[in-house]
């Protein structure tokens, strides 16, 4: 097979949480331009709409937008029934969705704060991941993703709770992986700083100015630079790759990937 047949998503259907904006848009658009329909899904419906019609023009492809908070198990359930009611199949789901708040201290990281950070980074892709994974291993298989952070094993003070929720959706990864074997492949995408929306509200200059010295290739990521390894995983150029961990962080962290 050809680089081409190897990345070809023709008539598959990806869900991708968190996917109207940053990382999550970069890969509905890979996705959709490797022949796959698509599933937008975040908590802003009219972000959501909007990606969908440029998507269709562009690419032609079905793109079916659906305002979904993965916090809430009652949006998930209708996320997979949207889903599959109106595109007929999953072969791809990409748990991009996440939010990490700051908070003034640890002492004052409220239990509201808690749950939402847990909710929506690990109970929200367990849920879609266990009835999505089941669906799957029951019919012709297919790709989950998770998208974790370099937080999972090296979190800074101003996002614990937001590193222990990645540090167990990395767990997730490999027991699903486990799970759903031998039709499910479960992996996982564990970016570093990516200059999405969220960097808008960085100061860039002392950014930029650490970035020389704490990260190896120097900079932050483009977001388009999360495109390959999400079409790799999502497509069967991995198709012996499960249970994994990637690590694209320019090489800021040590450890796993």
């Amino acid at each position: 097979m050809d680089a081409n047949q190897l990345f070809d998503l023709t008539d598959k259907v990806a869900v991708v949480t968190g996917g109207s904006r940053g990382l999550g848009r970069e890969m509905v658009l890979a996705f959709a331009r490797a022949g796959a329909d698509v599933v937008i899904a975040s908590r802003k419906a009219e972000a959501c709409r909007e990606l969908a019609a440029e998507v269709h023009g562009e690419t032609g492809r079905r793109a079916l937008a659906v305002a979904c908070h993965v916090g809430r198990w009652e949006d998930c359930n209708e996320l997979i029934e949207r889903s599959y009611g109106e595109l007929g199949r999953v072969d791809v789901l990409v748990n991009n969705a996440g939010m990490s708040p700051l908070y003034p201290s640890l002492e004052e990281v409220s239990e509201e704060l808690w749950d939402k950070v847990i909710g929506v980074n690990l109970k929200g892709p367990f849920r879609l991941s266990a009835v999505i994974g089941a669906r799957m291993a029951e019919g012709e298989g297919g790709s989950i993703i998770h998208v974790s952070s370099v937080a999972a094993i090296q979190p800074s003070p101003i996002e614990i709770p937001y590193g222990a929720a990645k540090a167990g959706l990395n767990a997730l990864t490999f027991g699903l992986a486990r799970s759903f074997a031998p039709k499910v492949r479960v992996n996982c995408i564990m970016p570093g700083p990516f200059l999405t929306d969220i960097s808008k509200a960085w100061d860039m200059e002392a950014f930029e100015k650490s970035a020389k010295h704490t990260i190896p290739l120097g900079r932050g990521g483009r977001p388009d630079e999360i495109v390959g390894a999400a079409l790799y995983l999502a497509s069967d150029a991995s198709s012996y790759t499960t249970g994994t961990v990637i690590k694209i962080d320019g090489g800021v962290a040590y450890g796993t990937g």
